[in-house]
């Protein structure tokens, strides 16, 4: 069964301060249609432009991302964008009263917290993952980072972090299994900043809204009583201290790993911005804002490879089918050397992709250009027609009572030979729904990544002579 889009159930807000401004700014979280994606709108700026939430629009990486369309611009978004994609939701419209989003604790537990009070309202369009399904890379020669993707069913992601001058962070790991403990195990985790860091910052106007409370400084150097007395006055603090583990007294970890816990989160939000859900394993050694978008540019040029042509089912022979060729006889009336669909690997409301192994062995074959064997186009029609009745009494009580009988065939077209040797893959879709026991459905015929036929079928079910 698809998954189906989802939205917010009703708006909510939360103010503070953004981190690099200081400005106050409140963000609103509204209930948006399917298929829109993330979008930001700046409600501050006449006519409320609206920027997307996509990697095409970000202009800069350094300590945090920045998106920009026209001259709308918007920073900072990481951390929002990581809790609406780590709850499951599509379609959200982000409205901000300013530049960049709040800060708040420099995690994304309210984000979290605020999502979950809104509630979710499933849409009508279906989900749609981008699937990763060979190892994608990325990597940054001078500082050792990298990030690659691997295929499989889910999302998960790992990720290692190592800085040579901190006892803390010498190295760090980090990891989630799947998006269903996003919000436990990493949206509460802090950003975190090298104190030799803060001074520049601060020098170069940023970090304008940062205080103690929205960051885990991390001790680099050593450090006198009287710099932290200076920063204490700085962040308006009575008195800071460096505690054992090398952090100023400024919060309580909440987890040993929270820096890479932290990291991994930025990662979720970067790669948000590749405009799809995700399912493959994302591993990153020392990610950072700017790989991270890197990487998801990789992925949102890929994702428009695939939307630009026909993209055949992905097949995976290791896989169990949900039919194999014993089950299917127990569907369709065929046999041998008439039963031509070997195997079901996929079945949805409305669509099914089967396979058929062409081998040399066809007894059409000896009379169909022998010398220089080509699988009857008619058969493939057939073939089609067939996955297209499986399709059909798949979803009947007792579809072996039942047959299909087809009755038009349109738009029929073969583009490529199909010879011994070649994996047909059929898919079939539903043009509407059945009404008066008749069928309609467009079918496609893949060998590899190429449409070797296709065509509309109509068929009637009719109930089985007793």
């Amino acid at each position: 069964m698809a998954e189906k889009q989802r939205t917010i159930g009703k708006s909510v807000s939360l103010s503070g301060p953004g981190l690099h401004t200081g400005v106050n700014v409140t963000l609103t979280l509204n209930a948006a249609e399917e298929n829109s994606g993330f979008r930001f709108r700046r409600v501050d700026l006449e006519g409320q432009p609206v920027v997307r939430a996509l990697v095409d629009h970000v202009v800069y990486t350094q300590r945090g991302t920045v998106l920009q369309e026209g001259e709308a611009k918007v920073s900072t978004i990481e951390h929002c964008l990581a809790a609406l994609r780590g709850l499951g939701v599509d379609n959200c419209l982000i409205d901000v009263t300013g530049p960049e989003a709040p800060i708040l604790d420099g995690s994304s537990k309210f984000f979290v917290e605020a999502i979950l009070s809104a509630g979710f309202v499933e849409q009508t369009a279906d989900r749609e993952y981008f699937e990763v399904r060979e190892k994608m890379m990325v990597e940054d020669p001078e500082t050792g980072s990298y990030i690659i993707a691997l295929p499989d069913n889910h999302f998960s992601a790992q990720v290692m972090i190592s800085f040579d001058k901190s006892l803390l962070l010498a190295n760090q790991f980090a990891t989630l299994e799947s998006l269903d403990d996003f919000a436990r195990e990493i949206s509460p985790c802090r950003t975190f900043v090298f104190l030799h860091e803060l001074e520049p910052l601060l020098k170069n106007n940023l970090i304008k809204g940062g205080d103690l409370d929205n960051a885990i400084i991390i001790i680099d150097r050593p450090v006198e009583q009287d710099e932290l007395d200076r920063l204490a006055t700085l962040f308006n603090k009575p008195k800071v201290e460096v505690k054992p583990t090398g952090i100023l007294n400024n919060l309580e970890l909440h987890y040993t790993n929270e820096p890479a816990r932290h990291k991994l989160l930025d990662v979720i939000g970067d790669l948000t911005l590749c405009g799809s859900p995700v399912k493959g394993r994302i591993i990153a050694s020392k990610p950072g804002h700017k790989i991270n978008a890197e990487f998801t540019k990789l992925l949102r040029k890929e994702i428009r490879k695939r939307q630009l042509k026909i993209d055949a089912p992905y097949y995976d022979p290791n896989k169990e089918p949900i039919f194999d060729v014993n089950q299917i006889k127990k569907m369709l009336p065929h046999r041998y050397p008439f039963l031509l669909i070997d195997k079901v690997i996929s079945l949805e409301e409305k669509t099914i992709v089967g396979i058929k192994n062409v081998t040399a062995n066809e007894p059409f074959f000896t009379g169909h250009f022998p010398e220089e064997p080509v699988m009857p186009g008619v058969l493939l029609v057939e073939a089609m027609a067939q996955c297209g009745g499986i399709l059909v009494l798949s979803q009947l009580e007792d579809p072996h009572t039942y047959s299909t009988y087809f009755l038009k065939q349109d738009n029929i077209k073969f583009r490529k030979k199909v010879v011994p040797g070649d994996t047909v893959i059929f898919k079939l879709e539903m043009m509407t729904e059945i009404r008066r026991g008749v069928a309609n459905m467009k079918g496609l015929a893949f060998v590899g990544d190429t449409i070797v036929a296709e065509g509309e079928f109509m068929a009637q079910i009719a109930k089985n002579k007793e």
